[in-house]
C-alpha cells in the first residue's frame, strides 16, 4: 500500500515531499517515544507514524513514504576500536565507505549488534531516532544535503520525520562527515 490510508485519530499531514501522510495519534497509545517526542516538540517538528513494522528498511520507508530511497536518513550504530560508540546517519541509498569512516573517527569501526544498538541508543535496529541519543557521537553525512528533505525514524520502526538537512545536524548536535559511497 503506497498511500495513507484513514484510521481513527489519524488526521492527515502533508510532507514536504507534496505527498500526503498521516500522523497518527491514537488517545491512550504513545507509539513515539516520549524523550523522542520532547525533542520533536521542542523544535517544533512532527513525526509521521504508520502501522508497526511498516518502515524499519530504508526501501521500505520511502516506499511507505512516497519518497526516493536517498531521502531516508538512515541511523548506523557503530562500535570503534577505542570501546567508543558512533551514530552515523546517512542517506539510504549509500554505504559505509570503511576507509573514510576510518580517517573520520580515527579508528577501525564494526556495527554494533542489535543488543549493542539497543542499550546505547535506547532504539532498535530498524527504529534508530538519531535524536535525543546520550553518550553517542553522531555524524551526520553529506549523502543527505542533496536533498531538500530527509526523514529519519522517531525510534520505531514505523515512522519518519520530515526535516531539512540542516535541522537534522541542529537536532542532533552532529558532525558533518563524508564517510559513504553510492552503492
Amino acid at each position: 500500500m503506497n498511500g495513507p490510508r484513514e484510521r481513527p485519530g489519524a488526521r492527515p499531514v502533508v510532507s514536504w515531499a507534496g505527498e500526503q501522510a498521516l500522523a497518527v495519534r491514537r488517545p491512550g497509545i504513545a507509539m513515539i517515544p516520549p524523550s523522542v517526542q520532547a525533542v520533536l516538540d521542542a523544535h517544533d517538528l512532527e513525526a509521521l507514524e504508520f502501522e508497526p513494522g511498516s518502515t524499519p528498511t530504508s526501501e521500505l520507508a520511502a516506499a511507505r513514504i512516497g519518497v526516493a530511497v536517498g531521502q531516508i536518513a538512515k541511523s548506523i550504530l557503530l562500535k570503534g576500536k577505542d570501546g567508543r560508540f558512533y551514530l552515523v546517519v546517512a542517506a539510504g541509498d549509500q554505504r559505509l565507505d570503511n576507509r573514510r569512516l576510518k580517517e573520520t573517527i580515527g579508528v577501525k569501526a564494526r556495527m554494533a549488534t542489535a543488543e549493542e544498538t539497543e542499550r546505547e541508543t535506547g532504539f532498535r535496529p530498524g527504529g534508530v531516532c538519531p535524536f535525543g541519543v546520550d553518550g553517542v557521537e553522531v555524524l551526520v553525512d553529506v549523502s543527505l544535503d542533496r536533498y531538500d528533505v530527509v526523514y529519519p525514524a522517531a525510534g520505531t520502526d514505523a515512522s519518519g520525520v520530515p526535516m531539512t538537512f540542516e535541522q537534522l545536524l541542529a537536532v542532533t548536535g552532529g558532525r558533518r562527515c563524508d564517510v559513504t559511497r553510492s552503492e
